[in-house]
């Protein structure tokens, strides 16, 4: 694969797209380090400690229905689901993060420009870096079988996945991960069905065990037992490299 810009990118914050918003955007994660330098050292020793991240930037502001400005401004203390698109391929990387909101900073240049700078941290797992099953915000009419991805091998280390839902019109819906062998015959993995949705928006992040088998080909279907007419939502699969992961 070449070498990319960040064109096109897309930046959805528990149920909303607010994409258009956003000015730019950092994603910054892993282990937070710890001092172990000796006395007889002249350079620092440092070990990996606690997983941290975070997911910043600049936006405009706007005070629409459904824009950032009212996102971001009721500063919640509740955990909000951050999730940065690097494109709207499917099976794109994307990361996402479970996250507490610590400012919203509104600045006033001298040129006219009124923009805020916001932080979300992460909050009981660190940022997760993984793959879209939805080429950025997917729309089904009716229970849905979407396109897989192939992720070249079967692993035996887990997963962990993330919903964001838009806007939902009908009586339910749940969305579910599946994974193949073949691309052919997919099944249900064990642990990814996110909870079922009934009205509005919503954000949720789901895991399997860290030893679970995830096959080479996985997709995002919608399955529904009272019928619904749309649902506009977005899935990423972290699809665990190593073994032992732990949160």
């Amino acid at each position: 694969m070449s070498k990319q810009s960040g064109l096109g990118d897309n930046f959805y914050l528990h149920g909303y797209d607010v994409s258009g918003d956003i000015n730019s955007i950092a994603v910054a994660g892993g282990p937070a380090t710890l001092d172990t330098t000796g006395i007889d050292k002249s350079g620092h020793e440092r070990i990996g400690g606690k997983r941290t991240g975070s997911m910043g930037g600049t936006c405009f502001f706007n005070p629409g229905t459904d824009r950032v400005h009212p996102r971001l401004s009721t500063l919640p203390t509740t955990d909000v689901i951050a999730s940065y698109f690097r494109g709207t391929t499917l099976g794109n990387p994307a990361a996402c993060q479970v996250s507490k909101q610590v400012n919203y900073d509104g600045q006033r240049g001298d040129d006219g420009a009124f923009t805020f700078t916001f932080d979300l941290q992460c909050n009981g797992f660190g940022v997760e870096w993984g793959r879209s099953l939805t080429a950025g915000v997917r729309t089904d009419t009716a229970a849905t079988n979407g396109s897989s991805i192939d992720t070249a091998a079967s692993a035996a280390f887990g997963a962990q996945a993330y919903l964001q839902a838009y806007a939902f019109t009908g009586t339910d819906v749940t969305v579910k991960i599946q994974d193949s062998a073949d691309n052919s015959t997919f099944a249900d993995v064990a642990g990814l069905s996110f909870t079922q949705l009934t009205a509005g928006r919503t954000a949720e992040r789901i895991a399997t065990a860290n030893n679970a088998t995830i096959r080479r080909y996985i997709r995002a279907v919608t399955t529904t037992t009272g019928g619904f007419s749309s649902l506009a939502f977005s899935v990423v699969i972290v699809k665990n490299e190593i073994a032992g992961q732990v949160f």
